[in-house]
């Protein structure tokens, strides 16, 4: 077990944070990337924030994380799509 892991035990609830341009395309596009590896999310799970402006928008999706590998996956897929600013 590595430093990480011992910081969590799994399974576990756990909020991932994502902030992009405020599009559908941001929004459909990181639902569609957790959901693939956490299974489908109640609207109750998910929650959203607007920027003062309007421009920007964050996402929190609080999902039952199974592994550290999970999560690696996830935040992974989340950097690399291109809609992604910050994951938190």
């Amino acid at each position: 077990m590595s430093g990480h892991d011992d910081l969590f035990e799994f399974p576990c609830e756990f909020p991932i944070k994502v902030m992009g341009h405020d599009t559908e395309a941001f929004r459909s596009l990181t639902l569609a990337i957790v959901e693939r590896h956490a299974g489908p999310l109640p609207a109750t799970r998910i929650s959203q924030r607007s920027s003062s402006r309007g421009r920007f928008l964050s996402m929190t999706y609080t999902i039952t994380a199974q592994s550290r590998d999970q999560l690696d996956d996830i935040y992974r897929e989340l950097s690399a799509s291109g809609v992604v600013l910050v994951a938190l």
